[in-house]
């Protein structure tokens, strides 16, 4: 007989990390004014400024019906630019805006609180996201 309680379901705990996340991060996003999907769009940017929206889309996971609402947004709080490609039209090309680019300094302190609150050393960490990473990777490959 399979086991089907909830506390032994890899699903379950997955979901509840990211609920537990999203709660952590609440007060922390707060400081920025951002939503976390829009944090994500601030992360991407600040890695590297000056990206289509279908690239950001790209390496968030997004589609870019998903993604405009987010970036829109972020263009209303002054933080982005979206701009028509010169080159080609069908392209938008989101920069980050002096004030998008100055956020940066305050979520440079969002990585040791997540470390802190954790109780887990940077290297059980790292091993978690890559696990987590090669899980999402077998199963984005997998059919149900």
């Amino acid at each position: 007989m399979k086991d089907l309680r909830l506390d032994r379901q890899l699903c379950f705990a997955v979901y509840s990390a990211s609920h537990a996340f999203t709660r952590f991060y609440k007060p922390l996003l707060a400081q920025l004014g951002v939503t976390y999907p829009q944090y994500l769009a601030l992360l991407t940017l600040w890695e590297e400024d000056s990206l289509s929206v279908t690239a950001i889309g790209d390496r968030l996971l997004l589609d870019s019906g998903t993604l405009t609402p987010v970036l829109k947004r972020l263009e209303a709080l002054g933080l982005v630019s979206r701009t028509r490609s010169t080159t080609d039209e069908r392209h938008v090309i989101v920069r980050l805006t002096e004030q998008g680019a100055a956020m940066r300094h305050v979520a440079e302190g969002f990585p040791t609180r997540i470390l802190d609150a954790s109780e887990c050393s940077e290297e059980e960490l790292d091993s978690l996201r890559q696990a987590l990473l090669g899980l999402r990777k077998n199963l984005n490959h997998s059919t149900a």
